[in-house]
């Protein structure tokens, strides 16, 4: 009788007045996604995985991702602590975005993403050390090869 009273009660109690909160269909801020994008400036400008930088504050490298992609919010707290492990000021974070109140609305380049996260990459940050260790000169000569196999003749030519 016991089993049959508790499926009944399960079966008509009420739903959760409290549900987990769902951001699945709403659109991530531009200002977290511009946020996350400098937190990876300043955590690979630091010569820090995400493993190292989530060791220092306390977090998996998993959530350091979400914070960088913008799609988990930081908190005023972590983003203070997130700051120390870099030894970075906490307005760092918002270089570039318009004052608030001026109209003007915090816009982000998808090209600037994507950039940012090739340079995130171990390949992305040994292809700028060889290219670094070129004297200028062959810099030069060799960002116009690469523009020549990209198919951006016009512009290997201006340079």
């Amino acid at each position: 009788m016991h089993d049959r009273v508790t499926k009944r009660f399960i079966g008509k109690s009420q739903p959760n007045a409290f549900p987990a909160e769902d951001r699945s269909n709403q659109v991530t801020h531009r200002v977290d996604i511009h946020v996350g994008q400098q937190l990876r400036i300043r955590r690979v400008h630091s010569n820090l995985s995400q493993t190292e930088l989530g060791q220092k504050v306390g977090l998996s490298y998993q959530q350091v991702q979400k914070y960088e992609s913008g799609k988990n919010r930081i908190s005023a707290s972590m983003l203070y602590d997130i700051a120390g492990g870099l030894n970075v000021p906490v307005g760092c974070f918002f270089d570039g975005l318009p004052q608030p109140g001026s109209g003007e609305s915090a816009t982000v380049a998808p090209e600037a993403d994507e950039r940012i996260a090739y340079l995130a990459t171990a390949e992305g940050r040994r292809f700028v050390e060889e290219m670094l260790r070129l004297p200028p000169k062959l810099r030069t000569r060799t960002l116009a090869v690469i523009r020549a196999i990209a198919g951006d003749e016009d512009k290997a030519e201006e340079d």
